[in-house]
């Protein structure tokens, strides 16, 4: 058995081998990760029974984070029913939403929710993808018509965008943030004692302007997107007409 100099055997990295081969042959995500880590542990010299009770610890310590996890398979149920066509076809019927009154309307709660320490309230795999996305794209395409690919791709990157946007400006006036605290401890060790609330309320100007900013970015996209020459969609192309 090959050793370090150290006496540390080095056959439980096999485990490590299991997961790039298991995730090259497309083995389900769950089972190659549940089986790398028994492999690893009875490699490793543990019984079976200890390897269960480090799976059954580690499952009650970071149960948070798997009841997170679990959105992600039901937003892809949720997607494989539907969901991004119903949203389409609501904003669709809403006459007066386009574009830039939702992304600017999404950007407001975003960034207030994130003031509030609601950093999961949004994000790109649970909101932006299955959500903003296609009903931006309805409202666009209520008010242009027909979308090519391009302009597809770019109202998905300014969805995106703008949940980045509210997210990180916004979550600098909550007074949990990490950086907010950072700031006070790097102040405290120079005798400069500030309270987090002092500190995140110097965010709120950086925050509105980031506000503005955005929203007329978003703005500007939609006046570019109806100045731009329309596309023709292939029902209106006269030579994709039946031919006797």
């Amino acid at each position: 058995m090959n050793t370090l100099t150290t006496g540390l055997s080095l056959w439980p990295l096999l485990g490590v081998a299991w997961v790039i081969a298991g995730f090259a042959l497309r083995i389900n995500p769950a089972v190659v990760a549940v089986s790398a880590g028994l492999v690893t542990g009875l490699i490793a010299g543990k019984p079976l029974l200890t390897v269960l009770e480090l799976f059954g610890t580690a499952f009650v310590n970071q149960r948070y984070l798997l009841l997170f996890l679990l959105t992600l398979p039901v937003i892809g149920l949720l997607e494989r029913h539907g969901l991004k066509q119903h949203a389409s076809a609501w904003i669709a019927r809403l006459r007066r939403a386009t574009l830039t009154r939702l992304l600017i309307a999404y950007l407001g709660l975003r960034q207030v929710g994130a003031m509030l320490g609601l950093v999961s309230l949004g994000g790109h795999p649970q909101t932006v993808r299955p959500l903003l996305a296609p009903m931006a794209e309805a409202a666009a395409r209520a008010r242009l018509g027909h979308l090519d690919r391009d302009q597809q791709q770019r109202i998905r990157a300014l969805c995106a965008g703008t949940d980045n946007v509210g997210l990180f400006f916004g979550e600098d006036v909550f007074v949990a943030f990490g950086a907010v605290l950072l700031m006070q401890g790097f102040y405290a060790e120079h005798g400069i004692q500030l309270e987090p609330l002092q500190i995140a309320l110097w965010g709120l100007p950086t925050a509105a302007c980031a506000f503005i900013i955005q929203s007329w970015r978003i703005r500007r996209f939609e006046q570019r997107m109806i100045a731009a020459p329309r596309p023709i969609a292939a029902s209106d192309d006269p030579s994709s007409g039946p031919r006797g």
